[in-house]
């Protein structure tokens, strides 16, 4: 039951408002400490109001880098994780929705087994076979590359399971009145079955492709070459840099920019996002 109330009213709203500015205030110290410079930061004040020095940081950031602590430009960074996140969400999703196909709508021996071998991969991430993982790549010769990137991200047992889970939902009549009107597997999964799973894509894309802009462990073992740094190792290395000289201006910068993507996704699937987590459209 909804209570329309004013002083209700009031009460949501300023709850709302003060929950917006709890969450948001770490993004607003670090835009406000890439405003200033290394030697106004170093003082160890708390910057709340803009500082002189936007566009210059901003211009240092994406065009040269900290060249003086050895560091590239953010620019070729933000790409590379771009192209990490893309590869890795699509790549997941595409390899998820072909086995899932699989398992559900073919009859081939072991189909169970090959199902919880798939499942049974949930308790082995990069982490914990990390060692092995970078093995297999670095024999495979794809050491700073973009495939050595990807690649050992890119199966997925979750989204497996999920789509595994929406096939399981759909009419078994639906694939017998597309197979009597003479629609194919490919047919069937390419008009129908991709459609149908329209909104959980979206979701899952989101979801997919922030885990894959904020990967971490992996690009620091494969990446030796500055050329495919990720920006998450880019945060890393400038903090690191701050030790022998104050550049934390530019991490918070670099910060800054490297939560633009993410929003961006965000923002723009925000309304199938939300559908693909409430609702089917089956």
């Amino acid at each position: 039951m909804v209570e329309n109330r004013p002083w209700l009213n009031i009460a949501t709203h300023l709850v709302l408002i003060l929950g917006t500015a709890i969450v948001l205030f770490p993004v607003w110290v670090a835009f406000m400490a890439s405003t200033y410079t290394g030697v106004e930061i170093d003082q160890g004040a708390m910057p709340l109001l803009p500082g002189g020095s936007l566009i210059d940081n901003y211009r240092l950031i994406l065009g040269e880098g900290a060249s003086r602590e050895g560091l590239p430009p953010v620019g070729p960074m933000l790409v590379n994780s771009l192209v990490m996140a893309l590869c890795i969400a699509i790549g997941k999703i595409v390899i998820s929705l072909l086995s899932a196909f699989a398992i559900v709508y073919f009859r081939f021996p072991l189909r169970n087994l090959a199902f919880w071998m798939i499942f049974i991969t949930l308790m082995l991430p990069v982490e914990v076979r990390i060692v092995p993982t970078y093995q297999v790549i670095a024999d495979l010769g794809m050491l700073n590359s973009y495939a050595g990137l990807t690649i050992p991200l890119i199966a997925s047992a979750t989204a497996t399971f999920l789509y595994r889970q929406l096939f399981l939902t759909i009419p078994d009549e639906l694939a017998e009145a597309a197979r009597v009107d003479g629609a194919g597997p490919w047919k069937f999964f390419k008009d129908i079955l991709i459609p149908l799973s329209r909104t959980n894509t979206a979701a899952l894309f989101v979801i997919l492709f922030i885990y894959g802009w904020n990967q971490y462990l992996w690009p620091l073992l494969v990446t030796t070459r500055p050329d495919y740094y990720t920006v998450v190792m880019g945060i890393q290395r400038l903090t690191s840099a701050a030790q022998d000289q104050p550049v934390w201006h530019l991490a918070m910068g670099t910060a800054t920019l490297a939560m633009l993507p993410p929003v961006v996704v965000v923002l723009v699937m925000q309304r199938l996002f939300v559908k693909g987590l409430v609702e089917t459209e089956k």
